[in-house]
């Protein structure tokens, strides 16, 4: 017994280090946004930091994000949308629309490609029935999200905020992610309006 544990810890410190980060077994992570170090962050941070957000609020028309503590507005974040946002409620997969409705935040997620992101619980059940009745797939995995990796530092805002670029999902800026990724628990209401 004392030996199968002792295997077992020394497996586990091979995998991670301190709070849970993954060894990169080699590969540098170059880029903008080391992903180690989202991951680690993700792992470390068990408590919140300042104003926990309780509801979050998104116009499509108006391009805007609102945060909420206690009915309190804490935030008003610029966000783009899916490539066809302005074309109504997402439909199915792959049709580049962000979605409308009552949802929940279901995760946070460090990714490769963007800035960190919160995912929330589309499809939900009206979703499902809409698409069933298509007989389409409602697709899904749709985030609020940061930048993509070429404006890590934000330079590029005013170009990314001026135009919908996204799959379907909502991009704020990376201060305003960071805002979110700090105050934000699962289970938090996020409401999409037209």
């Amino acid at each position: 017994m004392k030996i199968q544990l002792l295997i077992l810890g020394a497996i586990g410190i091979l995998l991670l280090n301190s709070c849970g980060e993954p060894v990169a077994y080699g590969k540098v992570d170059k880029t903008p946004y080391p992903t180690k170090e989202c991951i680690k962050e993700l792992s470390c941070s068990a408590e919140l930091k300042g104003p926990q957000i309780d509801k979050i609020v998104v116009y499509k028309k108006k391009r805007k994000m609102y945060t909420y503590s206690n009915g309190k507005l804490m935030h008003e974040f610029r966000i783009s949308l899916g490539k066809n946002a302005d074309k109504g409620n997402k439909v199915k997969a792959g049709d580049y629309r962000t979605p409308e409705g009552s949802y929940k935040i279901v995760r946070k997620k460090c990714d490769n490609r963007l800035y960190k992101s919160l995912m929330i619980s589309y499809p939900n059940a009206a979703d499902k029935a809409r698409a069933a009745k298509r007989g389409v797939s409602t697709g899904g995995y749709i985030t609020i999200h940061g930048q993509p990796k070429w404006n890590a530092d934000g330079r590029g805002d005013a170009y990314t905020l001026s135009r919908d670029w996204t799959e379907g999902c909502m991009a704020v800026p990376n201060k305003a992610m960071d805002a979110l990724w700090h105050a934000v628990r699962n289970g938090v209401k996020i409401d999409i309006h037209a």
